[in-house]
């Protein structure tokens, strides 16, 4: 084998990795791969969307449901609810964001 085609085969080979590279990861920019968070027993229920850019999600994290809001600088926690809970999401939404 000549240089020239070492050199090829080397150059087809770093290209096939690169484009590799390059599917994987715009699939994970995309969403069409999830990743596993470890033993963390996690469970998005349901969003709604508030505007453009935030949103209204209910997690629930082993024997608790949460009530996060989601802007693109932040999560912030706005409720926790009971487990045994079985209210749909609009109520339990509405539950959460209810002022007293």
């Amino acid at each position: 084998m000549s240089a020239g085609q070492t050199l090829q085969v080397v150059l087809s080979l770093l290209f096939v990795v690169g484009l590799l590279l390059a599917a994987a990861w715009v699939a994970r920019r995309n969403g069409w791969v999830r990743q596993r968070l470890g033993r963390a027993n996690l469970k998005v229920l349901g969003t709604l969307s508030l505007g453009a850019r935030s949103s209204v999600a209910i997690i629930q994290v082993e024997d608790s449901r949460l009530v996060v809001g989601i802007t693109p600088q932040q999560i912030t926690l706005l409720q926790t609810l009971p487990a045994q809970s079985q209210a749909n999401f609009s109520e339990s939404l509405n539950k959460a964001v209810a002022r007293p």
